[in-house]
């Protein structure tokens, strides 16, 4: 297997370095992510579920796909090579904003992100990579908030801190 490499930001995201993906998570260091967001016509979002074997947030549900960007990769490349790899589809993007955020998890790592996040539209569904996704789903604003609202476990940390954002601009 090789080593993935994210690119460590300050906190006015301006790249400051690069480290091994799992020593950055190891460590809880702030590092550029991805985020995106495919909606259908109908203003259904297009989930994803971690596969189970994924280093973290394993089997919860979450954003169409996220990742990191490779040292010199744009996050808008990184988006477009993600959601390729991930859920097989190429779809226009368009960036929508970005935020900060720090998340720890039961077994130590530590997400502590800027993310860039990306907005699609599609009516086609995706052909999902086993290795990165276990199921997928499209689901409406009130559907989202209902299960969130009986079960908030089975979602990742940065999905419930900016899905409704996702929502507002659309």
């Amino acid at each position: 297997m090789t080593e993935e490499y994210v690119i460590l930001v300050d906190e006015s995201d301006r790249s400051v370095g690069t480290m091994e993906k799992m020593a950055a998570h190891q460590q809880g260091l702030l590092h550029r992510a991805i985020s995106v967001f495919v909606l259908d016509s109908d203003g259904r979002l297009l989930l994803q579920q971690r596969a189970a074997h994924k280093y973290h947030s394993a089997g919860l549900w979450t954003n169409t796909c996220c990742s990191h960007p490779a040292p010199g990769e744009t996050a808008a490349d990184a988006a477009h090579r993600r959601l390729r790899q991930e859920m097989g589809m190429e779809v226009p993007l368009e960036f929508a904003f970005t935020f900060k955020y720090r998340a720890g998890f039961d077994n130590g790592l530590v997400e502590h992100e800027v993310d860039h996040v990306f907005i699609g539209y599609t009516s086609h569904a995706p052909v999902i990579n086993p290795e990165e996704v276990a199921d997928y789903r499209w689901l409406s604003l009130p559907e989202i908030e209902r299960e969130l609202a009986n079960n908030p476990d089975a979602y990742t940390p940065w999905f419930k801190i900016i899905y409704r954002k996702i929502f507002a601009r659309i």
